[in-house]
């Protein structure tokens, strides 16, 4: 062999041992820069195959079972409540018209009730002034004898709706006794007013 097929032999072999080293340190050089980029950014770590699909999947899985029943039964729940308290505000709602109608109903009775009584208290008021008039025209001596019967406390009533000329007429004209105690009714009237208008 001469010299030019040693050197091609041996350019051969330091070819085929160049890529031999070379296979060998290539996968040690990218294991070590895997490990140095999963150090710095976790999410490389994962599988590059798992897409954002198959993670949600994983979480999925995870709640399934009993857990995800059990949260199941919560939601019904909570549903069931809001649908309940949504039922309660209008039973509530309904209530508060109904009351507020029924405050209007009694409102208008009421105001019924005073004009009736004012009604019949005018009538009552004109009734008793007639009745005055009449024992005012008739002569002392006679309507004497009438407030003679009455009880002290209408007969004095009666007497402050005659006039004061005709009433003293009738007065004297009464049984000592009743007419005492009559004047003593009429005196008593509004005495509270009389003592709170001479206080000091």
């Amino acid at each position: 062999m001469n010299s030019k097929g040693r050197t091609h032999v041996l350019l051969t072999i330091g070819v085929l041992f160049t890529i031999a080293g070379g296979t060998r340190w290539l996968p040690q050089a990218f294991a070590t820069t895997d490990r140095a980029s999963t150090v710095n950014d976790p999410l490389k770590a994962l599988p590059q195959a798992m897409t954002v699909d198959e993670s949600d999947r994983v979480q999925n899985v995870c709640l399934t079972g009993d857990l995800a029943a059990a949260m199941e039964q919560d939601q019904k729940d909570i549903e069931q409540r809001i649908s309940d308290l949504r039922q309660d505000e209008i039973e509530l709602r309904n209530r508060k018209l109904e009351l507020a109608q029924q405050a209007e109903d009694l409102k208008q009775i009421q105001e019924q009730l005073d004009t009736r009584w004012q009604k019949m208290s005018d009538t009552a008021n004109q009734d008793l002034h007639h009745l005055a008039q009449m024992y005012a025209a008739m002569k002392p001596d006679q309507a004497a004898g009438i407030f003679d019967q009455m009880d002290a406390g209408f007969a004095a009533g009666f007497l402050r709706l005659i006039p004061s000329d005709q009433a003293g007429l009738i007065l004297a004209n009464m049984d000592n006794e009743k007419a005492y105690i009559v004047s003593v009714k009429i005196a008593a009237k509004n005495s509270d007013l009389r003592s709170d208008s001479i206080a000091p």
